[in-house]
């Protein structure tokens, strides 16, 4: 992974965001030597967001089996029958 400082991010944006934009290499942006933030390319963030909610919705199932809010598929399938069709 790429590491810029803040400074070489004002100065060299544009050459920066290009370089990500070709490499789609994650730059680590630091300030004070330390890791302050990530710059990504935006289509590798929107993918990411995608798979986060993904992985929420499957640890949402994974709680709800642990409680026992679960519903047999027959019975389910009564409940989501107007969404269903």
């Amino acid at each position: 992974m790429k590491t810029e400082i803040v400074t070489s991010l004002k100065r060299r944006a544009t050459k920066i965001l290009d370089d990500l934009n070709k490499s789609r290499e994650p730059v680590l942006i630091t300030r004070h030597g330390k890791p302050s933030a990530y710059l990504i390319d935006a289509d590798d963030f929107e993918n990411m967001k995608e798979r986060m909610q993904i992985l929420e919705g499957i640890a949402r199932g994974e709680t709800a089996i642990l409680e026992n809010r679960v519903y047999p598929h027959e019975s389910a399938r009564r409940k989501m029958k107007k969404w269903l069709a």
